[in-house]
């Protein structure tokens, strides 16, 4: 039987590439989003299925695994790349964004998290991979929101890599340490030179379901040549 994949906050981007690496890879994927219609010509492209899921909701959250059990596709390898951000001033910040923002980047990594525990750790076999940032090493100015949200998602990686290693169960926390790179967006996300190719983001978090567990990584970070450390 085919692997599957849980690919979470799915859009445009890197969410596109690793349906594409991990379709290519024999993977069945599954594609969560708040709003699944966007995710339609991925899905024909990859033979994807898209199911519409709020991160941040509990029920939400519950009710996507439980229909994938039902489909037969609970998940080997579930991916977190949901991430939310609201940016400015801290004595401007909107405190309602901020909650919003924190609510997407960790406590939905959590509810995941805690839905793919419940069914990898009987089976004693699994890989979660979450998208971070280099906010989550250091803040940024004006970016409050960004730097709480990521260093709160690495310390529940660190978490639980610890804790569900001994349970061969993989975590990998994934510091992505640039821009992107999107034509769509123009300079400075257009420059192939100075940005992280998205599939070679996406061929890196396959090769981590890859590992021997002698030489598990919980961390990795990704920065293009010519990024500042």
């Amino acid at each position: 039987m085919a692997k599957s994949v849980l690919i979470v906050g799915a859009g445009k981007g890197l969410s596109a590439s690793l349906a594409r690496v991990f379709s290519q890879d024999g993977y069945q994927v599954r594609l969560a989003a708040r709003k699944p219609d966007k995710l339609e010509g991925l899905c024909r492209e990859t033979g994807a299925r898209a199911h519409a899921c709020d991160a941040t909701s509990q029920a939400g959250v519950t009710q996507l695994f439980e229909t994938l059990d039902a489909e037969g596709t609970t998940p080997d390898v579930v991916v977190y790349n949901a991430s939310g951000r609201t940016k400015g001033p801290i004595e401007q910040l909107d405190p309602e964004k901020v909650r919003a923002a924190l609510d997407v980047t960790v406590w939905g990594a959590f509810l995941v998290a805690h839905e793919a525990a419940k069914r990898m750790v009987p089976k004693k076999t699994g890989t979660m991979l979450f998208t971070g940032a280099s906010a989550g090493i250091k803040g940024f100015p004006q970016s409050a929101a960004f730097a709480m949200g990521k260093f709160a998602l690495r310390g529940l990686c660190q978490s639980l890599a610890r804790e569900l290693h001994p349970k061969n169960i993989h975590v990998v926390h994934f510091v992505i340490d640039g821009a992107i790179h999107s034509g769509e967006r123009g300079a400075p996300y257009n420059d192939p030179e100075t940005t992280l190719n998205p599939d070679e983001i996406a061929r890196t978090y396959l090769d981590m379901t890859r590992q021997h567990r002698s030489i598990w990584t919980n961390e990795i970070e990704l920065r293009p040549h010519v990024e500042r450390f």
